[in-house]
């Protein structure tokens, strides 16, 4: 693996070289401290990488760097690679002139809009650390996040259309700024949408206007932070995952390019939104490297109408397209007729991201969108991983439906039983990794010992995933699901305790617990049991009540679908809840197994004669 990063590093530019070996790790706790370093006594900008060698060295400057097609038809803009080296050295002179420098930490609450990857390449280009919070958060889910990572400067928008709805961006984020404003000296705003913005403490425009196109990259060792992202936690506090420079940039750049079969005459379109990892990896830090065109899009797959997505791919002549089985899933149901009024003749690779696809959705991006013509890159990984893990390269590996294939090069994958034992052959158990690769995260913002206990301590030697995993008799691996207390829903990792908490804050709720259920689009969608307290009564309107204040707390996104009243939750006689029996109950399975070590099993007929109607 040294030696084939080795060559890929050849491709970048260095300001000064790497010494020793290639990759320093310890991934066994009994031995010390977890670490990963990768090309140690280099130096490099990430930014200097994407942009400037891109425009003066491979003289790509006039190259689209994104076609940005807005939240309404007609709504669009083109920025070549020469106009985006030009904004991001304005806006970083701007961040420099607010006293922001290398090492400080910037946190961003934007929609997908150009600014955005402004805003990121800029911090990357003074050596300042981005933490991205996704648009769609709550402003207790931003304050949460800017205190954890420190951030010592908001950039925001006035606020945005999703579909026909508009989000007020500044109330919340000054909601958000508030509290946080302990260590966030001032919040930046862009003016997006039709209202004026009233509370501005900087605004965008002014102090970009006068600013040079100018500035010298603020070169960084490799393993200098390059950004936090958070994601859920099994204990219910997110997680700031944080990744270091030179290897991220390896390894985005070269997952890009192999798992996409990237060629110069691409178009390529990733529908995540920034605010996530494959944003990160597979919208801005990976196709940039690689001098792609991409298409940036704000809007919804459904807005104006179902064809939305099919529309932009005739437009912009999409070849290749990386979407969510959540919105395979979707699209679905409104048959191919949407589908086949457009073209989509200059489709050449299809890939899905976020959660495993289900075979019948499978078959229908590969039938109907792709109509049997394009391979389909089905990928595997994480926040923590940087960039795919297991995938197959398109028109190299026979497909399977469902299945993330192989490891990309230099992952070693393994399944362990419960008892740390390797399974060699057709199995299924724990899904680990023996060694790290270039992209993996470095540690948890703030908490290394988190960190080795999340993801080290179980199976000491070994980066555990905390994804079930299946192998067949060919070699495929087929994720499994989640075996911690995470749910995945749309493609987005939920803390069940992060749920429960946001219900039990409700004055009165007196206990909650919250389970997974099968969703037909979703993947899976949050079924939840609460207990009142004494002499409260349940109702419609507590019901909406506790799904607004879900929302207020942590985001749209971890909204219940259901909400059932239990007088009392199926408990061990120790007091722990069997959230086994609760998944059943979800589900209307009356299979329950041993439940032998109930305190009452009485209680399991009760919920099951109070379930919710989940009929889709």
């Amino acid at each position: 693996p040294g030696e084939f990063w080795g060559d890929i590093a050849k491709d970048f530019f260095w300001k000064t070289k790497h010494t020793g070996q290639f990759l320093d790790y310890n991934f066994d706790v009994t031995k010390g401290e977890i670490f990963v370093k990768c090309m140690e006594g280099a130096s490099t900008n990430i930014c200097y990488n994407v942009l400037d060698r891109n425009v003066h060295e491979r003289k790509l400057g006039d190259k689209v760097a994104f076609y940005w097609e807005g939240n309404e038809p007609g709504d669009e803009l083109t920025v070549t690679y020469r106009e985006l080296l030009q904004r991001v050295c304005q806006f970083a002179n701007v961040l420099k002139s607010q006293g922001v420098k290398k090492g400080d930490r910037v946190s961003i609450y934007m929609p997908m809009v150009v600014e955005l990857v402004v805003a990121m390449l800029a911090c990357v280009r003074i050596g300042a650390v981005h933490s991205i919070v996704f648009a769609g958060f709550s402003a207790e889910s931003l304050c949460e996040r800017i205190m954890d990572s420190q951030c010592s400067l908001l950039i925001t928008a006035d606020g945005f259309y999703r579909g026909d709805k508009l989000i007020n961006l500044k109330l919340l984020a000054d909601e958000g700024f508030v509290c946080s404003s302990v260590c966030v000296h001032a919040c930046l705003c862009i003016c997006l949408s039709p209202f004026v913005c009233v509370y501005v403490d900087l605004c965008w425009h002014t102090l970009v206007c006068g600013e040079s196109d100018e500035c010298e990259p603020e070169w960084c060792e490799s393993e200098d932070p390059l950004f936090v992202l958070y994601t859920s936690g099994s204990t219910g506090k997110p997680k700031g995952v944080l990744h270091t420079i030179s290897g991220y940039m390896l390894y985005t750049a070269t997952t890009f390019k192999l798992v996409f079969d990237y060629q110069p005459d691409d178009v390529y379109w990733c529908t995540a939104d920034i605010g996530w990892i494959t944003g990160h990896s597979y919208i801005t830090y990976g196709p940039l490297a690689n001098g792609a065109t991409s298409v940036l899009f704000e809007g919804l797959p459904t807005y104006p109408d179902v064809s939305r997505m099919w529309e932009i791919v005739d437009k912009y002549h999409v070849t290749k397209f990386y979407t969510a089985p959540t919105a395979i899933r979707l699209l679905m149901k409104y048959g191919s007729e949407p589908v086949q009024k457009y073209k989509r003749e200059s489709l050449k690779v299809l890939g899905t991201v976020g959660e495993p696809i289900n075979p019948e959705a499978w078959q229908w991006y590969y039938t109907v969108v792709g109509e049997k013509r394009c391979p389909i890159v089905d990928t595997f990984w994480q926040t923590e991983t940087g960039g795919h893990v297991l995938t197959p390269l398109p028109a190299a590996t026979p497909m399977k439906p469902g299945s993330a294939t192989f490891p990309f090069f230099g992952v070693v994958p393994a399944i362990l039983n419960e008892s740390g034992e390797e399974l060699e052959g057709p199995n299924e158990g724990y899904l680990v990794f023996k060694q790290p690769w270039p992209g993996v995260m470095r540690t948890v913002q703030g908490n290394h010992q988190r960190f080795e206990t999340t993801y080290f301590k179980k199976f000491p030697g070994y980066y555990v995933t905390g994804d079930g995993c299946r192998r067949d008799k060919d070699g495929y691996f087929w994720i499994t699901g989640r075996i911690d207390d995470m749910l995945n829903v749309s493609g987005h990792l939920l803390s069940t305790a992060e749920v429960e908490s946001a219900l039990v804050e409700h004055e009165v709720v007196a206990e909650a617990a919250v389970v997974g259920r099968p969703h037909p689009v979703k993947g899976e969608s949050l079924y939840c049991f609460v207990t009142l307290t004494d002499g409260v009564t349940f109702s419609r309107a507590l019901e909406t009540d506790l799904k607004k204040q879900v929302r207020e707390k942590i985001g749209a996104i971890a909204t219940p679908d259901f909400i059932q009243e239990a007088p009392t939750l199926p408990k061990t006689r120790s007091g722990k809840i069997m959230r086994r029996v609760l998944r059943k109950i979800a589900c209307d399975e009356r299979d329950m197994g041993d439940i032998s070590t109930l305190a009452d099993s009485s209680v399991v007929e009760e919920l099951f004669q109070n379930r919710c109607s989940t009929a889709v």
